[in-house]
């Protein structure tokens, strides 16, 4: 006896940028609800493209505008609420703004890519950093 097919959650979908200055270096994010340091990234809002989620959720996140570059890649994994989920990667470049404070990022640091593997927390973020450093400086 076969049982019935049944689909999966659906991924929740986000995204986020790997924001790069002269150096070069990369800007990771410190969040005080998980006590780590990634790149900054958020859920997508209903009908809102993935790119704009990208600029928004890191403008929220760091007070900085940016120019989106190239797609990076994507990361997959299972969220704290145990849902699969999604996000994809663009590089960027700061066009303005500034840092302050928030609830979801107490802390930024820029770092060179050595430096920057060594402080991020999440092992999933690794990969994007290598590509990020070989695809051109």
């Amino acid at each position: 006896m076969r049982l019935p097919w049944r689909p999966g959650p659906k991924p929740v979908r986000a995204a986020g940028g790997l924001v790069l200055r002269a150096g070069p270096e990369v800007l990771l994010v410190h969040r005080p609800k998980y006590d780590d340091w990634t790149f900054p990234k958020g859920k997508v809002e209903p009908g809102e493209s993935d790119e704009i989620c990208a600029l928004r959720e890191v403008r929220e996140e760091t007070g900085l505008r940016c120019t989106l570059g190239e797609e990076v890649g994507r990361t997959r994994y299972t969220d704290s609420k145990g849902r699969p989920k999604v996000v994809r990667w663009w590089r960027m470049t700061v066009e303005s703004g500034a840092f302050e404070p928030n609830r979801e990022v107490d802390a930024i640091d820029w770092l060179d890519p050595d430096e920057a593997a060594r402080r991020l927390t999440h092992e999933r973020d690794l990969p994007l950093l290598a590509k990020l450093s070989s695809s051109g400086r």
